[in-house]
């Protein structure tokens, strides 16, 4: 049941270590700590991507700053309260990390995969020159009765196909993971730049029971 529910949440990316070890918390006497890593994509700029990894993959003390490493795991979320609501953290949660000599220079550096529930209703619109986007939640189930809430945002035929989509359906995805800078007011006279995460959406697809209802 647990490794059925583990494949419901995969991602794999390859990039270059960026910042040192910061603690997080630790459970059962194991501790977890943050690091960020530098994805290129396959366009002149890169995605920095919190990864969270247990003192046990590696030796947290050290400063492993450029080194460059293939991480294996999930994407997961949990609700920080601040300034009054909660805010949606997400980070990559590493079960195996292996240091590679070089990185391949394609997709393959950058890969999730998804199966999850529509929690939200789809945001569908336009940009002022055409383009469709859709904004979605999808809520992924983990084992003991847990889930995580991936924000994804899916482009042209694929927006207009997940515009359709109810709350409660269940649907499958592919894309990879992207940061996004962008200013975030938090009075009259100062912004804080911050950085969001989601899923760009490459591929979408209704699971087996949502697609058989839909042909109904």
């Amino acid at each position: 049941m647990t490794d059925k529910v583990i494949e419901n949440n995969q991602v794999v990316i390859m990039g270059t270590i960026v910042s040192e070890f910061v603690y997080s918390h630790e459970i059962f006497g194991e501790g977890f700590y943050m690091v960020d890593v530098q994805v290129q994509r396959l366009s002149d700029s890169a995605d920095r991507i919190p990864v969270m990894i247990s003192e046990r993959l590696l030796d947290t003390a050290q400063d492993y700053r450029g080194e460059k490493v293939m991480i294996t795991g999930q994407f997961r979320s949990y609700n920080r309260h601040e300034e009054k609501k909660n805010r949606l953290i997400l980070s990559v949660f590493a079960r195996e990390v292996e240091f590679v000599e070089e990185l391949e220079e394609s997709a393959k550096s950058n890969q999730i995969f998804l199966d999850g529930f529509i929690c939200k209703e789809p945001i569908y619109r336009k940009t002022p020159l055409g383009r469709e986007i859709a904004d979605l939640l999808i809520a992924v189930n983990r084992p003991y009765g847990k889930s995580d809430y991936i924000p994804c945002i899916c482009w042209g035929r694929n927006a207009r196909f997940a515009s359709n989509f109810e709350v409660g359906t269940r649907c499958a995805i592919w894309g990879r993971i992207q940061s996004r800078e962008y200013m975030k007011k938090l009075s009259e006279d100062y912004a804080e730049k911050r950085i969001a995460y989601e899923v760009s959406v490459s591929k979408l697809d209704l699971a087996e029971d949502d697609a058989e209802l839909y042909e109904m």
